[in-house]
């Protein structure tokens, strides 16, 4: 076994966190387009709240800030298009 049975700092679920939040975040800004609105609403929010504690991750050193950044503009303007989109049509 070649691998080190020891976990390093980036062996942590905080690395995930942004990669997750930029997926989501992609998914609820492109969904509001493609009508997709209960989805788009439940990404834009995981994405938002992934990319909030992926950023803050981030700053203590683990995981990417690019990535989290990203996934939580993009679930915010997918949720609040949405919204914003729903709130109009009413």
């Amino acid at each position: 076994m070649t691998g080190s049975p020891t976990p390093m700092e980036t062996d942590t679920p905080a690395t995930a966190l942004g990669p997750t939040a930029l997926v989501l975040g992609l998914f609820s800004a492109v969904g509001t387009w493609a009508f997709l609105i209960p989805w788009t609403v439940i990404a834009g929010a995981l994405a938002i709240t992934f990319g909030v504690m992926g950023i803050h991750y981030a700053r203590r050193g683990t995981g990417r800030m690019w990535t989290a950044t990203a996934g939580t503009i993009l679930g915010a303007a997918g949720f609040f298009g949405t919204v914003t989109l729903l709130w109009s049509m009413s």
